[in-house]
C-alpha cells in the first residue's frame, strides 16, 4: 500500500510530493527517501509562525522553545503517494477536471522576500534556502530579524528546505536595507552580541555549579558532625550500661556473700545478724564516688581526648598541631620499633626542637605520661622504663595518632 508521505532518511523531514523531495535533495544532497503513513500536516506555531509537517516536529519544537500553542493549517487531506507520485498526479488532476467532483490542490510557491536582504544574508555566508526562510518567517523586518531567526532555529531538521506558501499569500513591502559596510558591522554586532550571551550563560552556569558545590560541602559537614555526635553519644551510653553491669554484679557478690554468712552463722547455731548494725555507711561511699569526675575508662579513650584538647587549643594553627602529631607519632614509633634503644624512651624536656613541637603545646606532654613516659631527674626528662613498655599501648597510641592526622574532621566538634 502507498504511503502518505515521503520522509528523508538522512534527517527525518517529511515530504509530501516527490517535487519537494527533488528539492529536498538538491538542497541537502540528501538521497535517502522511503514512503510512510505518517501525513504531512501543516501546524504553525502562533507565538513565532515556526511550520511544523509532524506532531513529531511540533514537539520537539515544544520542547525547544517551550511554544505550545499551535494553528492546524492543513488544506486538505493528503492521498496516498508513491514513487510514481507525479504521473498520479496528472491522472488525478485529468479526473477532477473532466467530473468536476473534487478541489483543485492550492498552488504552492517560494514566498517573496526582500532581494537586498536575500543578497545581504548569502554575503554573510547563509545558504539561500536558509536566508530565505529567515526572511519569510521573520516577516522581511530587518537584517537582525532574520540572522536572530536563523540562530534560534539553527536546529531545526528542515532549517535548509526552501519555504513555500499560497500562491495568493500577499508579502509586505521590503523594508529599507543596509550598505555593505553596514552590512558587515551589523553582522559583526550580532556576532559579538551572541558571543557576550553565550560568556554571560556560562558565567551564570559556574556560578550554579560553585553554589551546588557549596551546598554539597555543607551537607557533608553537617553529616560529618552528626556522626561523630552520635558516636559520642553512642560511646557514653555503653560507659552507662557498663557502669550499671557493675553495679548489679556488685550487688548480686554482695547478696551472695551476706547469703553465706547467714549460713555459717546458721551452721554455728549463732542468731541472724542484726540488719541495722551489718551495713556501714555506704550511701556515703556512693555519694562521693558520685561526685568524682568522669574519666575515660580506657587509655584509648584518654589518647583521643588528650589529642582532641591539643587541636582545640591550637584550632587557629593546624599547620603547628599537625607537626605535632607527627612528632609523637615518630616517638612513639621509634620506641614502638625499638625497646632496648634507651635513646627512644628518653626525651630531655629541655631540648628546643622538641618544645617547639610539642613541649609548648597544651596536651603534648600529657600525651606521652598517658603511654607511660614519666618525669625524672627533677622534671628534667621523660623516660619510658623499659619494663614498662607496653606494646598494646603504643599500638593504640599509633592508631589514635594516625585518626588525628589523617582525618579532617577530627578534633572539629
Amino acid at each position: 500500500m502507498a504511503g502518505v508521505s515521503l520522509k528523508c532518511g538522512d534527517c527525518g523531514a517529511l515530504l509530501k510530493s516527490v517535487e519537494e523531495a527533488q528539492e529536498h535533495a538538491e538542497l541537502t544532497s540528501h538521497s535517502n527517501f522511503a514512503e510512510s503513513t505518517e501525513a504531512v500536516l501543516n501546524l504553525v506555531c502562533t507565538t513565532c509562525g515556526k511550520p511544523c509537517r509532524s506532531k513529531t516536529e511540533s514537539d520537539l519544537h515544544t520542547k525547544r522553545t517551550g511554544h505550545t500553542e499551535f494553528v492546524d493549517k492543513t488544506s486538505e487531506t493528503l492521498k496516498p503517494i508513491s514513487l510514481e507520485a507525479p504521473k498520479v498526479a496528472m491522472e488525478t488532476d485529468e479526473a477532477d477536471d473532466g467530473g468536476g467532483s473534487g478541489q483543485p490542490a492550492e498552488e504552492m510557491i517560494v514566498p517573496e522576500v526582500d532581494k537586498k536582504l536575500l543578497e545581504e544574508l548569502e554575503t554573510m555566508g547563509f545558504p539561500t534556502a536558509r536566508a530565505t526562510r529567515a526572511l519569510h518567517y521573520s516577516g522581511n523586518a530587518s537584517l537582525e530579524a532574520a540572522v536572530n531567526w536563523v540562530v534560534e532555529h539553527e536546529n531545526d531538521p528542515d532549517i535548509d528546505e526552501m519555504p513555500k506558501v499560497p500562491a495568493n499569500t500577499k508579502v509586505e513591502a521590503p523594508k529599507p536595507t543596509l550598505t555593505p559596510e553596514e552590512v558587515k558591522q551589523k553582522a559583526q554586532e550580532l556576532r559579538e552580541r551572541a558571543r557576550k550571551k553565550k560568556e554571560e550563560e556560562e558565567k551564570r552556569m559556574e556560578r550554579e555549579r560553585e553554589k551546588e558545590r557549596i551546598r554539597i560541602g555543607k551537607e557533608l559537614l553537617e553529616a560529618k558532625r552528626i556522626e561523630e555526635e552520635n558516636e559520642r553519644k553512642r560511646i557514653l551510653a555503653l560507659r552507662k550500661a557498663e557502669k550499671e553491669e557493675e553495679r548489679k554484679a556488685r550487688e548480686k557478690i554482695r547478696q551472695k556473700l551476706e547469703e553465706d554468712k547467714a549460713e555459717r552463722r546458721r551452721r554455728l547455731g549463732l542468731p541472724p545478724e542484726d540488719p541495722a548494725t551489718s551495713k556501714p555507711s555506704t550511701p556515703v561511699v556512693e555519694e562521693k564516688k558520685s561526685s568524682l569526675p568522669v574519666r575515660p575508662a580506657t587509655k584509648a579513650e584518654q589518647m583521643r581526648e588528650c589529642l582532641r584538647s591539643l587541636k582545640q587549643n591550637h584550632k587557629d594553627d593546624d599547620a603547628k598541631v599537625k607537626r605535632a602529631f607527627q612528632t609523637l607519632l615518630t616517638f612513639i614509633g621509634n620506641v614502638a620499633r625499638s625497646p632496648d634503644e634507651e635513646k627512644f624512651r628518653k626525651i630531655r624536656l629541655t631540648n628546643q626542637t622538641f618544645q617547639d613541637r610539642v613541649g609548648s603545646l597544651k596536651g603534648g606532654i600529657e600525651f606521652l605520661e598517658i603511654c607511660g613516659f614519666e618525669k625524672m631527674e627533677g622534671g628534667e626528662f621523660l623516660f619510658l622504663v623499659r619494663d614498662k613498655v607496653d606494646m598494646a599501648v603504643l599500638n593504640s597510641a599509633g592508631s589514635e595518632l594516625n585518626s588525628a592526622i589523617n582525618n579532617p574532621f577530627f578534633g572539629v566538634l
